[in-house]
């Protein structure tokens, strides 16, 4: 694109013949932003048009749209008409980085000017983009703005970092659950021998209290090095059977006001994976959602849904896989809570009382043990666990 905004600028200078260029102490004359849609005629409009990434015409100051190509439309859901009456604030919300980007290219501190920003379209999700601002030499006040979508690198980046502190997690757990082991056993001995000694019946009561604490901390240790302990057995199996068995605990445990419904692909291919434990993986998340809709299965309305479609190309840490198991647990629930929805994977973080903390952790090591990862995207009436499993 670079080559075809430097080629216009020529186009332009030579049919302005002697014309001086506007400089930054001399205002542009008013036409200048009819001109810019005239520049090169239609080898310009037809060159920007073909691009396949948004590429808008701005005009400083105001920040006024006057050209957007066909990509622009499709990808910010407004007509080329339309975005030529907004300004770029109408389109993405107020950002001092773009706008001082925009301010540093129109007085020529720059020619070209990239960065990685979040743009914030009113009544739209965030949208994370790659921008490029670059100078048009034949008209001062007015730039070429790309926008690249950078969703792929911000989904990567998030990968990694699950996948690092998943592992340093993992390891954590497993020092300091043999850590706990060890002195919980000689704790609780020494509360059973103390109990024999104990002169009076009622004293008991105090060393129950201990054992009874070894006992369901000894509980949580097995289950932190729960995942370590099996062997992963892999066989052939169908994600359907999973999703089944998995659905008729669930109900059996809320059979009233409670709907899991089934949205699935019967085209899919068998996986090859240990059974158990994705059993286990996807009956964690079902469960939590059960939980997380006490609410409205008292009202009658709460609604799980189970889909699975096929993903093609996916990259799973840094892995590029031609085909993956694409599995969603949607539920209609109140949402995670905003402090805790980066941190749902850590081990012992709960957003229910009484919850252990532990359900996601192993399920996220479980589907890791299948090359795999769950990602979480939520909001208040829906939250979405997705499971991706590569298909070998």
């Amino acid at each position: 694109m670079r080559r075809l905004i430097r080629g216009v600028s020529r186009k332009a200078g030579s049919a302005d013949g002697a014309r001086a260029e506007p400089s930054a102490a001399e205002p542009a004359p008013p036409e200048a932003g009819a001109r810019v849609l005239s520049i090169g005629a239609a080898a310009f409009h037809a060159g920007l048009d073909v691009v396949a990434n948004p590429v808008l015409l701005v005009r400083q100051p105001g920040l006024r749209v006057v050209y957007a190509n066909p990509a622009a439309e499709a990808t910010f859901g407004v007509s080329r008409k339309g975005m030529v009456e907004l300004t770029l604030p109408d389109l993405f919300g107020k950002s001092d980085e773009l706008h001082n980007m925009l301010d540093t290219v129109v007085t020529r501190q720059f020619d070209v000017r990239r960065q990685d920003l979040i743009l914030h379209p009113p009544l739209q999700d965030p949208i994370h983009v790659h921008v490029v601002i670059a100078a048009l030499e034949a008209v001062s006040d007015t730039v070429v703005v790309e926008i690249l979508p950078n969703e792929q690198k911000v989904r990567s980046d998030r990968e990694e970092r699950i996948l690092d502190l998943t592992s340093a997690n993992k390891e954590l757990i497993r020092n300091l659950a043999h850590e706990i082991k060890n002195p919980l056993g000689g704790i609780r001995g020494a509360a059973q021998l103390l109990e024999f000694e104990l002169p009076e019946r009622s004293l008991r009561e105090y060393t129950q209290v201990i054992i009874k604490e070894s006992d369901r901390l000894q509980t949580l240790v097995d289950r932190l090095l729960e995942p370590h302990r099996h062997p992963h057995i892999v066989s052939s199996l169908n994600i359907h059977e999973v999703l089944e068995r998995v659905r008729s605990v669930v109900l059996a445990e809320f059979p009233n006001g409670l709907e899991i419904v089934r949205d699935y692909d019967a085209s899919l291919p068998e996986l090859r994976g240990d059974m158990e434990q994705l059993i286990q993986a996807v009956l964690n998340i079902v469960h939590n959602a059960a939980q997380a809709l006490a609410d409205r299965i008292a009202r009658g309305d709460a609604q799980i849904v189970l889909r699975t479609r096929i993903a093609r190309q996916v990259t799973i840490a840094k892995r590029l896989f031609k085909l993956a198991l694409d599995l969603h647990v949607i539920d209609n629930g109140p949402g995670i809570p905003e402090d805790i929805r980066e941190r749902i994977f850590y081990p012992l973080v709960s957003g229910r009382d009484g919850g252990s903390g532990l359900g996601l952790t192993l399920a996220q090591t479980f589907v890791q043990q299948h090359e795999g990862l769950i990602e979480c995207e939520s909001r208040p009436g829906c939250t979405d666990f997705r499971i991706l499993l590569p298909l070998h």
